[in-house]
């Protein structure tokens, strides 16, 4: 089942903003790459909150809309979970690593959208 990109960026920002995820932001890549359609960044001011947050948003999409992520990364240590869901990518940061790696300068020329 296929869902279109604005309720997954939806049910995701919703699962942030319930466990309270510091800056959340959504990245508009469809025109700068191949890669994915956006990138959702966000960070915790813990590595529990991160972990949380990623669960959350596992927990969320796969029983809102029946989606499970195609590969994760980085859930034990949690201080950089990625959660791949193919169109759209969810980067899940401790807040000092969010601005050490710095998505958000890389990728400057995307634009940012609300769900």
């Amino acid at each position: 089942m296929k869902h279109d990109d604005q309720e997954k960026l939806a049910a995701i920002h919703a699962a942030l903003e319930d466990l309270k995820a510091v800056e959340p932001v959504i990245l508009d890549l469809r025109k700068l790459t191949a890669m994915t359609d956006y990138f959702v960044v966000a960070h915790g001011r813990n590595s529990r909150q991160v972990q949380a947050m990623a669960k959350t948003v596992e927990e969320k999409l796969a029983g809102d809309l029946q989606v499970k992520p195609h590969h994760v990364e980085g859930m034990g240590q949690g201080q950089w979970i990625l959660l791949d869901y193919g169109d759209v990518i969810v980067h899940l940061f401790l807040d000092e690593k969010r601005g050490y790696y710095g998505l958000e300068r890389i990728w400057m020329d995307a634009p940012r959208i609300l769900p």
